[in-house]
């Protein structure tokens, strides 16, 4: 079992940014990628960014430039921050990860981004 826990989420203004934060209960040397979903109202979940095991990273285009998704091993800790938000930007934003030679996926519970004036 990995248990993942986001936090960082909140209101902030168009332009504006904040950094997402996701804790993992065990190493995430052991996973195969760390990734950040976001589900908007009405919308399908989507991919947002990803880091894989070797440290490469991949961004939804919609994300690219702006979103940065990194990680400090020692504290378990996958981050994702977020500059020049936008309203559209707007979701739960979801942690996720699968260890090693496994299929299982896990998520965490999310946590609200909502950029508005």
């Amino acid at each position: 079992q990995v248990q993942l826990v986001e936090s960082g989420g909140g209101l902030v203004q168009p332009g504006g940014s904040l950094r997402l934060s996701c804790a993992a209960s065990t190493s995430i040397n052991l996973m195969n990628h760390m990734g950040w979903h976001r589900q908007g109202p009405g919308k399908e979940r989507e991919l947002v960014a990803i880091i894989t095991n070797g440290g490469s990273t991949n961004y939804a285009d919609s994300v690219k430039g702006r979103f940065t998704i990194s990680r400090d091993v020692a504290k378990n800790t996958v981050y994702l921050q977020m500059n020049s938000l936008k309203p559209e930007d707007t979701a739960v934003y979801y942690c996720n990860t699968r260890p090693l030679f496994t299929l299982r996926e896990y998520w965490g519970q999310g946590t609200q981004v909502t950029v508005s004036s």
